[in-house]
């Protein structure tokens, strides 16, 4: 979480992403993400492993955002504390 406070320091009143279920993860873990934009493809996989890692807790959210576009939806949710 280091480097998370690293990156909001540098950024100052601007905004900072997190790729990657791991770093989300731990991010909602320790309760530093405020929004999540998830790009839904409708393709069904019959393998492979999930993008967020184990929460110890449900993660809440609230829709801002739902565009339907050609091949994917874009999400972004408002994370409920």
């Amino acid at each position: 979480m280091d480097a998370i406070a690293a990156a909001r320091e540098a950024a100052g009143d601007k905004d900072v992403a997190l790729m990657g279920g791991g770093v989300v993860t731990e991010a909602l873990r320790h309760g530093l993400v405020d929004e999540i934009v998830l790009h839904q493809v409708p393709i069904l996989l019959s393998g492979g492993r999930s993008f967020f890692q184990e929460l110890p807790d449900h993660v809440r959210l609230r829709a801002l955002t739902v565009v339907p576009a050609a091949g994917v939806t874009h999400l972004h949710y408002e994370v409920i504390r």
